[in-house]
C-alpha cells in the first residue's frame, strides 16, 4: 500500500465526515408581504415556503395553507384590527401574491372582497377551517 493511498483515504472520510455534519439543504422563503407600523416596526407577514403560505403575527408563525387569498385575507383582518385601535398600519404585498390571491379567488367564482366576507361569516359562524399548524423548523423574522 502506498502513501498516498492512506492520505486519499483519509481525506475521503474527513470529507464525508465533513458532509454529514453540514446543515441540510433548504428551500428557500420568499417574502411575500408585510404588516408594518407608523414607526416601522415588522407586526405581521405572509411567505411562501415549499408553495405553502405561512402567516406570521408579532414575530409567531400563526400557520398556513395551500391558498394564498385565505392568508391575505388573515393578515388583513390583522391589520384592520390594528386601525380599529387607533394605530396606523402599511401593508405591501408582492405582485406574486396578489397574482395567486386573485388566480385562487377565481378559480372559485369570487372577487377577494367576496371572499373576505365569505371567510368572516365561516369565521363567526365557527365554520372556518383553521390555519395549518406552524413547522417547528419554520421562523418569520
Amino acid at each position: 500500500m502506498s502513501i498516498t493511498s492512506k492520505a486519499r483515504r483519509d481525506a475521503r472520510k474527513r470529507r464525508l465526515v465533513k458532509l454529514r455534519n453540514a446543515p441540510a439543504a433548504t428551500t428557500p422563503i420568499e417574502p411575500h408581504a408585510e404588516l408594518r407600523d407608523q414607526a416601522g416596526q415588522l407586526l405581521g407577514g405572509i411567505v411562501r415556503r415549499d408553495n405553502e403560505w405561512t402567516l406570521g403575527l408579532d414575530g409567531r408563525i400563526v400557520g398556513g395553507s395551500a391558498s394564498p387569498a385565505r392568508v391575505l385575507a388573515m393578515l388583513k383582518r390583522a391589520a384592520t384590527l390594528h386601525e380599529r385601535t387607533g394605530a396606523t398600519v402599511h401593508l405591501r404585498c408582492s405582485s406574486t401574491l396578489r397574482d395567486a390571491t386573485q388566480l385562487d379567488v377565481g378559480s372559485q367564482g369570487l372577487s377577494f372582497e367576496q371572499f373576505e366576507q365569505q371567510l368572516e361569516q365561516e369565521m363567526a359562524e365557527g365554520r372556518a377551517a383553521p390555519l395549518s399548524p406552524p413547522q417547528a423548523s419554520e421562523a418569520l423574522h
